[in-house]
């Protein structure tokens, strides 16, 4: 085997490795939680600025940021996170190696918000012999991107008759962009509205156009076996907040787009533009659901790829802390 499967196949094998020796959560110290400094994880970056989190849990949980799913879950199975919001690619490539011991999916938390945009490409053909970049090998724009890429008939690699697909921070997506050093990329909420606004791009590909009714999971809340089983009173009240945030959001978007781009801002030192935060928030949708059937068809596309080994996914949904909580609020 080679290409992306084999690097991914030994990049996570290293990550679950890492299970054998993890860190056992203890309920002493706060939870633990992790987060993406992107719009798509819009209710994490606001729960955290705005004390919603700390309020919930009577005291402000310990925080880490990443850039990309894969680097999330090293750290989740490593011991270090007990709750991550993170996309679903990453989860259930964690789930399916670690034979469904490492965790849990919990609620959903955004549907919608990612994009191939492109500089000059109008049909698929076009990226033929390109450089088009993804967040992070085997992440969830990753393997959205490589799923499209099979569906049009296009093989990845080096070669001038194939696209060559290239990881990289969403940060470096932008240089790279601008410079005209990439065509493309498929990149989450605001990187795809930042890329057209700011370096001349344009969207060839809306992924909600991909999914039925143009809802699928781009982020969701996971927590680790260990957690629901030691600290499920704590996760429940993170669930609690996270309910409370989604339902503000939908009750007023744009003051919710604005408290995010205040937290954004806070985290990356680069607030958003106003049109630039109302046109990545059009692509987005807060989505408490963890939308199961589509969890599972993306499970399907990672295991095509090889980037998920073959398994039943089917039981990654815990729907118990959802309803623990809605029983708690009657």
């Amino acid at each position: 085997m080679s290409g992306p499967g084999l690097l991914a196949r030994a990049g996570l094998a290293a990550l679950l490795a890492l299970t054998a020796c993890k860190k056992e959560g203890g309920s002493g110290g706060p939870l633990r939680l992790a987060y993406f400094p992107n719009l798509t994880h819009a209710q994490a970056l606001v729960g955290d600025a705005d004390g919603t989190f700390a309020r919930a849990l009577g005291a402000p949980p310990a925080t880490r940021q990443f850039n990309a799913g894969p680097a999330a879950m090293e750290a989740l199975l490593a011991g270090d996170v007990d709750v991550a919001y993170v996309g679903p690619g990453p989860a259930t490539v964690a789930y399916l190696r670690s034979k469904g011991t490492a965790l849990r999916v919990i609620a959903g938390a955004v549907s919608g918000g990612a994009s191939l945009v492109v500089r000059s490409a109008r049909a698929p053909h076009d990226l033929v012999g390109k450089r088009v970049a993804s967040p992070q090998l085997g992440n969830t724009q990753d393997i959205a991107l490589r799923t499209w890429l099979r569906a049009q008939g296009l093989a990845e690699g080096d070669g001038a008759d194939k696209v060559k697909i290239i990881p990289l921070s969403n940060p470096d997506v932008m240089g790279l962009f601008a410079r005209g050093e990439l065509e493309g990329a498929w990149v989450p909420e605001p990187w795809a509205a930042r890329l057209r606004a700011e370096a001349g791009g344009r969207t060839l590909v809306d992924e909600r156009d991909m999914w039925p009714g143009g809802r699928f999971p781009t982020t969701i809340v996971v927590a680790t076996q260990g957690a629901l089983a030691s600290r499920r009173g704590e996760v429940v009240a993170l669930l609690r907040a996270h309910a409370e945030l989604t339902e503000r959001w939908r009750r007023d978007p744009q003051a919710f787009a604005r408290a995010a781009n205040e937290a954004y801002g806070r985290l990356t030192r680069h607030p958003l533009p106003e049109p630039v935060l109302q046109d990545a928030f059009a692509h987005l949708a807060p989505e408490l659901d963890p939308l199961a059937p589509q969890l599972l068809a993306g499970a399907k596309n990672a295991q095509e790829l090889k980037f998920a080994p073959a398994g039943d996914a089917s039981g990654m949904v815990d729907a118990t802390p959802l309803a623990d909580l809605r029983s708690a609020s009657r």
